[in-house]
């Protein structure tokens, strides 16, 4: 890399290169588990292809910091953060479900990646990133839908004609009779809900197998929540006779063995509340009515709170590693006090 440092990897570039190492790593732990026990023939190919990709993204990360001279993460391994060996605490349709998941939430991410990358090396690689997932995306919609179990977003009827809006009773749904969900509205609660009810079983397991009282409780509350979550989302869709999506809890088992380290679920925990939050956020700015926008703000002051609680344990124990940061100046003057 060149002296003068304007080839060198920008704040954004470095961090969400640091944030994909920890999500890789973490994903190779857990891939690694779910590939001891996975039944079907097509669910385990998946699973296969997503632990190829992750582990390939973590050589090829190494590569990028070991160019800046750039301390790698300690992210998760297979030596303290997982028992390969354990018995299965979640079901084959929960590993293709989560997978499923994950790809959405990469081409997510990784778009946002590619929008501020300038190095050409980094750019070409959250490029490769965005096609990777995408690639899990079609491969677990494919597998879910050959088996049923594909969640299709409702459906909405075909209008006879274009129409403009008249009344402000549109936006405010306070007062007067509350007008049919919008499609954006739909298309929130049904994914928010799905991915709540996915949380929801995902809690339930942790809780399962955690040793930590503290983490435990953390994990239960974080059901509870994202349980109750679920209610709310549901609540406007069968007010207007929206299907709500299927739940998971029959996809989790009564294992209580050791599988993941604690540092690792909560790691991943702290993710899924973090994803939340940034959804719901999504949901306020594209939802037209007033009293929808408050309800969210209401569910991100309590997913808020919760994240802190998490960021709390964390740092408590040991288990968060420090961020790309900037340098406290100010600190630095000190020192030569």
């Amino acid at each position: 890399m060149g002296t003068n440092g304007l080839n060198n990897l920008t704040a954004a570039e470095t961090t969400n290169l640091w944030n994909t190492y920890l999500n890789d790593t973490a994903a190779i732990c857990q891939l690694n588990h779910q590939l001891q026990h996975v039944e079907d023939s097509g669910i385990k190919e998946v699973l296969q292809r997503s632990l190829e990709i992750s582990e390939s993204r973590v050589e090829k990360i190494k590569v990028f910091f070991n160019q800046e001279n750039y301390p790698i993460p300690n992210g998760f391994n297979l030596q303290e953060d997982v028992d390969p060996t354990a018995p299965r605490l979640f079901t084959d349709v929960y590993y293709i479900t989560t997978v499923h998941q994950m790809g959405k939430i990469g081409v997510n991410y990784f778009s946002n990646a590619l929008n501020s990358a300038a190095r050409e090396d980094v750019f070409s690689f959250f490029h490769n990133s965005i096609e990777e997932s995408i690639e899990l995306v079609d491969r677990t919609k494919s597998v879910l839908l050959n088996k049923g179990l594909y969640q299709r977003s409702p459906y909405l009827p075909i209008p006879s004609h274009s129409e403009y809006i008249e009344d402000e009773g549109f936006i405010s749904g306070y007062f007067k009779e509350k007008r049919p969900l919008t499609g954006s509205e739909i298309m929130n609660f049904y994914a928010n809900y799905e991915r709540n009810a996915l949380g929801a079983v995902t809690m339930m397991g942790y809780s399962q197998v955690t040793k930590n009282r503290e983490v435990a409780e953390f994990f239960l509350r974080g059901k509870e929540i994202a349980n109750k979550h679920c209610e709310i989302f549901g609540s406007y869709l069968k007010k207007f006779d929206v299907p709500e999506p299927m739940t998971w809890h029959a996809e989790v088992t009564d294992s209580t063995a050791y599988v993941y380290s604690d540092r690792k679920m909560m790691f991943y925990t702290c993710a899924l509340i973090g994803l939340s939050i940034s959804y719901y956020g999504s949901a306020v700015a594209s939802n037209p009515r007033r009293d929808i926008g408050l309800n969210y703000s209401r569910l991100l002051t309590e997913l808020l709170k919760y994240a802190d609680d998490g960021a709390r344990i964390m740092i408590k124990n040991g288990w968060m590693e420090e961020p790309p940061r900037s340098i406290d100046r100010e600190e630095l003057s000190k020192k030569n006090k």
